[in-house]
Formats: C-alpha cells, structure tokens, sequence
C-alpha cells in the first residue's frame, strides 16, 4: 500500500474499543502469527506458561503473557522464524474442585455421577473456559499461533506423558511404596511438598507423662498433634543422653490405649530440645516414619482419608481430628497424663489447593525417584550449558531446591487427569506397567483387569511441556525446528513447581536444556504493596482494565513497571498515565497526516541537504533503535519502555514536530518536502519500535502513514542507518533546547507570557558554543519571543538581570518589567545550594575506592565530567549572585 488512507479516518480521539477487534481479526486472517518452519530462517521459540482452565485470567498472567508478545514480537519483526506456542493446562486438583463445587451448588455430587460422566462434566468445564482465555488473550492483543495450540490431555500430549512414566518405571526410577506423604483430607488426595504453604499458627504444645511399666516412673514427652499419640509405637531417647541410660529398650504403657512400646535409643533425637524424649507415630509423621524403619517399629494409621479417626482410634472412632484434639486432652488432663499446656507459635503446613491442614499420612503412592535426576542436573547447571536465569539470583534458589530435594510424590486421588498406566491381575496379584492399554494379564492371561484408579500430578505433564507440545516422542519436523525453545518467562513462585521439574525432564527425554534463558516475573501487588487475593478483595481483572483504557495502555503500564524478578504495584494512575502516552502517539500522529496529504512512501527523499533538527531527530532515532534493541535482548522490558516514552513525548512531540511547524507551513517547497519526508519517516520506524509494547495503536496509525507491506507486524525491524547519523547534532540540539528550557522556565517563574516579548542575552563559553547558538538563531527567537537577541563572546552583563547557566552558555534577560531583585537572589542561592549537593555528592563517589575499582573506566570518566560540569555552573551562579548583590 503505497499511498495513506485520508486522514478523515482517522478520528480526533483514539478510540481503543474502535480498533482492538478489528486489527486482531485482521492479523488472526492474514496468519502472521503462524511460524513458517521456515529452512533458511533462525528460530526463536516460546511456549507459554499453560494458564489453568480453571477460570479467567489475572493481572499477572497479563503480566507475564505482555513480556512474552513484546519478545516475540520483536523476534518476528527481526526476520526469526518466531513461535509462541499457546496451550492450557488441565490442572487437576484445581479444577476438579472447581467443578466439584459446581455439582454441590445443584445438590449432586461426582460419586452421583460415577467416574466416567464426572469426567464428561469437567470436559465440558474445560472447553467452556477453554474458549474464555482464547477471547481473553485476543483482546490482550497476544501473537500466538493458534494452528499449533496444545492442552497436556490432548491425544499426543498424553502419548508423551505414558512414555515418559513407562521409561521411568523401567528404568527403576520410578517406584510404588509406603511412604508418609502430606495429605489433604478435604480433597481426599495427596500433596507434593511444594503444594504445601507453611503459615504460622498459634497452637498449642502438650506435655505428656507416658509411664514405665515396671512402675519406676515416667518418662515425659511433648506434641503438637496429641490425637496422634493414638498411633504412637516408640518413644525415642539419644543413646548418649545420660538422663535415659537407663531406661532404653524398657517399656511403657501408652495412656488411654494401654499398648505397650519401647523406649528406643536413636541419634535423630534432640537431647537438648525439651525433655529429650519424643514420642514417635510413624504412620503419621515423616521423621517418626524414617526412625520406625531403622526399629522396625509398627505402623498403626489412627485416621481415615477424611482426617476422621478410625477404628484404630478405639473410643475416639469417628470424630474429626480436632474434636479428638480437644476430647483427648480433656480426657488426658483427667488422668494426670498431661501436666501442663503451653501456648506456641509454629510453621503449619496447609493445602495450596483447598487451604485444609496437610495431615502427614502413611500412604501407597507412586514416585519419582529424585537423586540420579537432580544430580544430572546440578552437574549441568554447574559444568556444561547452564540455564542463563535472569535475574541470575534465582540460579542460586533452584540449584538449592534441586540440592535438597526428596523423592517426588506424583500420584493423585483424583479423577481428572493423567490416570496412571498401571493394571493389577485381580487373579494373580500381578501388576503390569504399559503405554498401550491392556486387556489381559500378560502373567496368567486373565482378563480381570483393574487400572489404578490414581492420576498423576498435574506438574508431571507440565514438566514435558517444551517439548511435548512439539510433538515429542516422535521427531516431528516442529521438534527438529523449534527446539530447544529460547526463553521461559515465569513468576518466581513456580521455579520448583514447574521450572525445575521441566529442567530435568527435558534433560532425561531429549539431553537438552528445554530453554536458553528462563526470565524471573514478580507478583502484580496491590497499590499498598499487598499479595492480591479473592479474601482481600484487591484483585484487578486484565479485561476490565482494557475495557476502560485499553489494551495498549494496560500493556506498556505492566512492562514499564517491571524489573526481572522483582514485584510491582498496580496503580490505575499509572494506566491512565499509559493511556495518555497513547493520546499523545494519536495527536501527534494526526498532525503528522494532516500535513502529509497526499505524500507517498515514493516521496520520501532522505538524500537532500537536511536541516539541524532534522539531523538531530534522526541521529535521536539512531540511538533510541540501538537502546531499545540492546535492552529487549537483556530482558529489560522497563527501561526500553522508558526509551521509547522519552523519545516520542519529549524529542520527537514536544520539539521535533513543533520545530517542523516553520518548514511545514512554510512556501519553501524543498525545505517542506525534507521535512515531510523526515517526519514521515521518524514516525513510521518510531511505530515499527513501539509496536511489540502497543500493537493496536501502532498498527492503526501505521496503516495511515505512508509504509510498504500489509501489516506493520511483519514489517522490518528498525536498524541503525549510518548515513543518517549525526552526532553533533546532538551537541548543537542540546545547547538549544537547555536555552529554550531555561529561558521558559524563568518566564513561568516570572508569570511573563510567552506573548510578550522580552530582552534575551545569551554569552557563550566558547566560540564553538557560540557558533552552535547563531545557528540555531531561527529557533532560539521562535521559541523565546525576544524582542532584542544578543549572542556573544563579549556580551557585558547589565547590573540587574535574571539568569541562568547551562553547559556552553549563561543566559541573561535584564529584569526591567520582570523580577523582583530580592526573589531573584534567593532564587540563584537556592540554586547554588543544589549545585554544591550535586558537587559534593559526585566528589563522594570518586573518592570512593570501591567505586574507582569496580567500575569501568568509561563510568568514572562520565561522573568526572559530571563533577566539571556542576562545578562550572555552580562558580558562573556564585559570580552572578556577587554581582547582583553588589
């Protein structure tokens, strides 16, 4: 399209709502979202963090999915053969619970339903919000290629996910045992140790006299959990604790149950803590469990899948575990059993899911055995191709966690979700472990077959996602192209749930790092800088945000608020703020137009003799293209951000385009004609940089200007252009800008209009400063409305003026009809002060040794130039402060 559409289109007031719709169809059309698998092109992948279907999204998924647009984005415009895979997650707990809760609302429930119509159910739960996130990722305006969309139960993902479990089992890695696992009792299933949050509870610590049996005394013990006392087998002493060293291997009589157990003797025991004696439950405790095996001690559950006692529980059968808390202790306290009950702030575990109180339970479950895969690994991480983590801090808290870590608990009691491919011969006990289903034993044949009623954890299928969702296990032509994948962007609080997990997997399935660089998110916060929550009320919806400001706007306040790793607050003046940075782009923009009618990209001729502030916008061009690019690739969204928001608001709307405004309504055609040509392109590669932040806006006003190909989201990115670079442009551009700044700043602190005219003297420090001013004279008096200009070398300063001083130049406007004599003292005292601040602070920093050893020399030679410049400013104040008082 070579000639722009009328600016008649193009309407006073940007209208978000008008555009967003229109322009996403158009792309989703043209399919410039799809990647090409192209041979000749470099790919650049990313595959999205799998939102829930458990419901809408968040401000931090906009979050997150706004940082990975603006990557991928960047990439497509470079020539990459860029894909950003999207897909969901099944989630199992979550949204079994979701739609559990559903059912309860219509007073039904999923053992109503049965097994296989519950499952039915939360497939229909699935496609419903399946089809919400879609709508809300296009209104977030996010470049994903939807021809390659995966969900971790599709067909092939779930392929992936039985060979990964069978190569596993085969390669003894992964096993079925007793084990004490955490368990939620309100979900009825079991929990990874990083699906538990520790929260801080003010209980209660019981102290207990269990008595010998030889009748010599008592041994006293403490607990937290006295109901599970119920359960206890052993109690257990240091075998170098004096105090019982002669009471190991005796026996005592356990209150209220009368069993008899041990006293055994074992170097786990703290002899400090306490009495120095500890009662040891091992089927309900993960450290008593570890000491029962080392004893062969009974295991005895005193609990049922609810966290009611049991049978076991003997009079107490059938009660909650804290009614029995409270009961047993009344009940003990009578018999003189517990002597004392202090109160006592400590770390309880709770379910990440429902919020229930994990009870440690001994249970059968299947496991990944941990050690050879996070020792593969550590070694990587630390000796071959490491994961670059950005910030690098985080390197240091997953190598930590996979350092520590335990054997992975990955089976579930749920019915949604991966089941587990194990089946058991009701005939022969045996059980058979296979990626196809079976139908009869391969044993003895028989046909009673049970599938394991268990599914696996949902961060198991997550952990494949970077190459599942390519095809894998097949060598697919995407898994030869796209992967590895470049980067995964993530919120810190899912490095161990997913990041690890996805590390180590990816090593055992492909011998590859699954990404080259993992970018840390923090949390969006709230204005009070509070974690948002449904309990608090505070959160914020990403799509009332963009029904009120748009998505634009909603996009470059998330990226312009962020830093790697760190949190941010929301702030709805700061989107307004964003917003009025898109009104801005429009206004300017619509001027632009208005004064391009009629011009063709054939039109725009860079070659001619170019003007001072043609020179300076293009050189500002330059090195807004090379600033932006060189902080994309470092991760550092914010401050591109912050580059671009300078260069449009400050250099290229309020003092390019209004120091065009001579040229453009001038009678010069020559001069009208370079100006148009400067402006037109400035603007359209300036759009080409602010696209990936602000893809609607920028697509809008790009398809007005004149421009080559359909759509500016596949339009080149901006390169640097030598032959348009100027760097003393730059130079003469600052000084006339620091005179223009000051000389206005002095008229509103004066309350003198620009209107009326006024007596301007500027002296130069040096003759190129002074040649730099009569250059720019055109601009000085346009922009200054002097009545008498005066540029000089030998310019004398008349006794009463107002002043100021900027690098090359003092400005002087003689005070009749302006100033009171007084105020404009203490004015430049107030100045001077800042000054000296300004002197002494960078005096500081260069008589630091830390500072001068560490930093690069180019660093200390800028501070150093700093310091000359504040202080030449600070003795011209402190001369014209002598000369007005005297």
């Amino acid at each position: 399209m070579s000639e722009i559409q009328s600016t008649k289109e193009m309407p006073t007031k940007y209208d978000p709502k008008e555009t967003e719709g229109k322009w996403y169809a158009y792309w989703l059309e043209g399919e410039y979202f799809k990647a090409e698998r192209a041979a000749g092109k470099t790919p650049y992948t990313i595959v999205i963090p799998p939102p829930n279907v458990t419901g809408n999204l968040h401000i931090g998924h906009a979050l997150n999915n706004t940082l990975q647009d603006i990557l991928i984005r960047t990439k497509r415009m470079q020539g990459f053969d860029a894909l950003w895979l999207p897909g969901m997650d099944h989630a199992g707990i979550a949204t079994q619970a979701r739609v559990e809760g559903m059912l309860k609302n219509e007073g039904t429930s999923r053992y109503d339903l049965g097994r296989e119509k519950f499952v039915e159910k939360v497939w229909e739960w699935k496609d419903k919000y399946a089809d919400i996130i879609r709508q809300q990722w296009s209104k977030m305006g996010l470049s994903l290629d939807y021809s390659r969309e995966r969900f971790t139960l599709d067909e092939g993902l779930s392929n992936a996910v039985r060979e990964v479990f069978v190569r596993l089992y085969e390669k003894g890695l992964i096993y079925r045992g007793a084990y004490i696992i955490n368990w939620d009792p309100q979900t009825r299933t079991a929990l990874s140790d990083i699906e538990v949050e520790y929260k801080e509870v003010k209980g209660a610590l019981y102290h207990l006299r269990y008595p010998l049996k030889d009748g010599s005394g008592h041994i006293e013990v403490a607990t937290t959990r006295p109901e599970t006392m119920l359960g206890d087998t052993a109690v257990a002493v240091h075998p170098e604790d004096e105090r019982y060293k002669d009471l190991i291997g005796k026996t005592v009589i356990l209150p209220i149950v009368g069993r008899e157990i041990k006293i055994v003797a074992d170097d786990y025991v703290d002899k400090e803590f306490g009495s120095g004696a500890v009662k040891i439950t091992p089927a309900h405790d993960p450290n008593d469990f570890e000491l029962g095996n080392r004893h062969q001690l009974e295991q005895i559950l005193v609990m049922d899948e609810t966290g009611k006692m049991n049978e076991n529980a003997g009079l107490y059968q059938g009660l909650d575990r804290f009614e029995c808390r409270k009961k047993i202790v009344k009940d003990l306290q009578e018999q003189g059993v517990c002597f004392k009950i202090e109160e006592h702030i400590h770390q309880v575990g709770h379910s990440e899911r429902s919020g229930a109180v994990v009870e440690p339970y001994l249970s059968t479950q299947w496991f990944v055995k941990m050690g050879p895969l996070a020792e593969e690994a550590i070694r990587r991480q630390k000796e071959e191709q490491a994961v670059a983590f950005v910030p690098d801090r985080f390197e240091k808290i997953y190598l930590h966690w996979i350092e520590n870590i335990r054997d992975w608990c990955i089976s579930r009691q749920l019915w949604w979700g991966h089941r587990i491919p194990a089946w058991y011969c009701t005939d022969c006990g045996e059980m058979t472990v296979s990626r196809e289903d079976i139908h009869s034993c391969p044993k003895c044949e028989s046909e009673k077959l049970e599938q394991d009623t268990d599914v696996l954890d949902t961060w198991f299928s997550s952990a494949l996602w970077p190459f599942s969702t390519l095809g894998w296990p097949e060598q697919t032509e995407d898994m030869k192209h796209f992967y590895p994948t470049d980067v995964l962007v993530t919120g810190y609080d899912i490095i161990f749930f997913w990041v690890a997990r996805m590390i180590f997997t990816a090593h055992e399935f492909t011998d590859q790092n699954p990404f080259k660089n993992v970018l840390i998110t923090g949390l969006v916060r709230d204005a009070e800088g509070r974690k948002m929550s449904k309990s608090l009320g505070n959160g914020v919806d990403p799509m009332e945000v963009i029904d009120q400001y748009g998505a634009d706007a909603m996009r470059f306040m998330l990226a312009t608020g962020n830093t790697p790793g760190n949190d941010q607050r929301f702030r709805w003046e700061r989107v307004e703020a964003a917003r009025n940075f898109a009104n801005k782009i429009w206004n300017a923009s619509r001027f632009a137009l208005m004064n391009l009618e009629g011009f063709t990209i054939e039109d725009i001729d860079l070659s001619g003799p170019l003007g001072t502030t043609d020179k300076w916008i293009l050189t500002r061009l330059n090195e807004t293209i090379q600033e932006v690019t060189r902080l994309l690739e470092q991760f550092e969204f914010g401050e591109a951000g912050r580059t671009l928001y300078n260069f449009i608001w400050d250099d290229l709307c309020d003092w390019y385009i209004e120091m065009a405004k001579p040229h453009l309504y001038g009678e010069d055609a020559a001069a009208k004609r370079t100006t148009q040509s400067v402006l037109s392109h400035v603007l359209e590669q300036t759009l080409r940089l602010l696209h990936p932040f602000m893809p609607f806006i920028t697509e809008e006003i790009w398809q007005h200007l004149p421009h080559q190909g359909a759509s500016i989201t596949v339009a080149e990115w901006p390169k640097v252009n030598d032959h348009l670079h100027f760097p003393d442009s730059v130079k003469q551009m600052g000084l006339l800008m620091d005179v223009i700044r000051n000389v206005r700043n002095i008229r509103a602190e004066m309350n003198v209009p620009l209107s009326k005219k006024i007596e301007l003297m500027i002296k130069p420090t040096s003759e190129e400063a002074q040649h730099l001013l009569q250059q720019g004279e055109e601009y000085i008096r346009r922009f200054c409305n002097p009545e008498k200009l005066e540029i000089s070398l030998a310019l004398t300063t008349p006794d009463k003026v107002v002043s100021a001083v900027v690098t090359g130049a003092e400005i002087y406007l003689p005070l009749a009809g302006l100033i009171d004599l007084d105020k404009e003292i203490a004015r430049l005292e107030k100045e001077a002060e800042n000054l000296q601040k300004e002197v002494e602070r960078v005096e500081k920093k260069l008589s630091n040794q830390g500072f001068l050893a560490k930093a690069p020399e180019q660093v200390v030679e800028e501070e150093r130039a700093k310091g000359r410049d504040y202080q030449e400013k600070l003795d011209a104040v402190k001369a014209r402060i002598v000369e007005l008082k005297s």
